[in-house]
């Protein structure tokens, strides 16, 4: 373990040292690449035991072996699309009857295609919805028990901005987004007595391959060059740089750390002061 692991490790430490004999458990959504890749090495680095999840077994199954550990660690990975809830359940239930309990979640899955909402289908908004909201609410109701059981939980739903500030031309993502906002609320209410928080994580403009996808589509539409859109997000962020995926998974770990315990139900952006409201 190099200096670094050793100066990040507060995070499982404390969990560690409070409630658990063995490092606490991290399921990590959409951790193949981006935000929640980040979020997987972030919290590895702090003595978590991470499951990494998402669809792309070469990919999960090299970032397992990539991830940072101490001799008590143990990572391993998941392969599993979040529409397929039959699946999801059946996987999860396996790691909870084959390891014991799930103490963080991390709920993480691709926005939905860009578009103003007028003019999407309908299978669109309930993909969206399956895939978001009920894949969270599925993996929330399995790990909740062993939560409760321990008196400790930590439920981070990454979404986005536009949950307080509807983003132009993303119709479904705003839609679903503020949906899956209002369900986190709900469940902080319901589960804060056992020492179980729910918040979401809003990211603004993050350098991963959605922001390029976005870019360049908007791009197209407007018949601009890429470099002009570029340059007229980057001037939206009064930091004037879009934000790094470190920088979200960084403050996913403070909200899953003992820190964090009387932190719960709310919205906390990482947008470089982007969003217009407070």
């Amino acid at each position: 373990m190099n200096s670094d692991q050793t100066s990040d490790q507060t995070t499982g430490t404390q969990i560690q040292n409070s409630k658990f004999a063995n490092p606490p458990v991290a399921l990590v959504c959409g951790a193949s690449k981006g935000i929640g890749r980040a979020v997987a090495e972030k919290l590895a680095r702090q003595g978590v035991n991470v499951i990494a999840l998402a669809r792309e077994q070469k990919v999960l199954a090299q970032l397992i072996d990539q991830l940072p550990r101490s001799e008590n660690q143990k990572h391993k990975f998941l392969c599993q699309d979040l529409g397929d809830l039959n699946g999801l359940t059946e996987k999860i239930n396996q790691v909870l009857n084959d390891g014991g309990p799930i103490n963080i979640l991390v709920n993480n899955c691709g926005g939905p295609q860009g578009g103003p909402l007028l003019g999407a289908k309908t299978l669109e908004l309930s993909q969206a919805f399956h895939n978001h909201i009920l894949a969270a609410h599925v993996l929330t109701q399995l790990v909740a028990p062993g939560m409760k059981q321990f008196s400790f939980g930590r439920i981070i739903n990454i979404i986005s901005t536009s949950v307080k500030v509807p983003i132009p031309n993303l119709g479904v993502s705003n839609t679903v987004r503020a949906a899956m906002a209002n369900w986190a609320k709900t469940l902080a209410e319901e589960l804060g007595q056992w020492n179980i928080t729910v918040n979401n994580v809003l990211p603004g403009y993050t350098s991963t391959d959605r922001l390029q996808t976005l870019i360049q589509n908007v791009a197209t539409r407007e018949n601009k060059t890429i470099e002009e859109i570029k340059k007229s997000w980057l001037n939206s962020i009064p930091v004037r740089r879009f934000a790094k995926p470190e920088e979200i998974a960084s403050a996913v770990a403070f909200l899953a750390s003992k820190e964090a315990s009387y932190i719960n139900g709310i919205n906390l952006p990482v947008d470089g002061g982007r969003t217009g409201c407070l």
